[in-house]
């Protein structure tokens, strides 16, 4: 599953990476966004770009783009 499919006041759990964009999957793993770790989606923009979730306490802006390298489970 991915990001981009879940809606505002979902939670989430990181499963994996996918390959590409290797710079930006660094700055998630330094922002805390590591495989297993749980979110809870907070905003989607009218567009549905970007996409506001909240990590470990912190409130992190993802586009749709860069949000396709991140396989995500849905947890309730």
């Amino acid at each position: 599953m991915l990001l981009k499919d879940l809606t505002p006041g979902s939670k989430g759990r990181v499963v994996s990476f996918n390959a590409g964009l290797p710079e930006y999957r660094r700055r998630l793993l330094a922002l805390g966004v590591l495989p297993g770790t749980q979110f809870d989606v907070t905003r989607i923009a009218p567009l549905g770009d970007p996409i506001e979730i909240k990590v470990r306490g912190s409130y992190i802006s993802v586009r749709k783009e860069e949000i396709k390298i991140l396989n995500v489970e849905k947890i309730s």
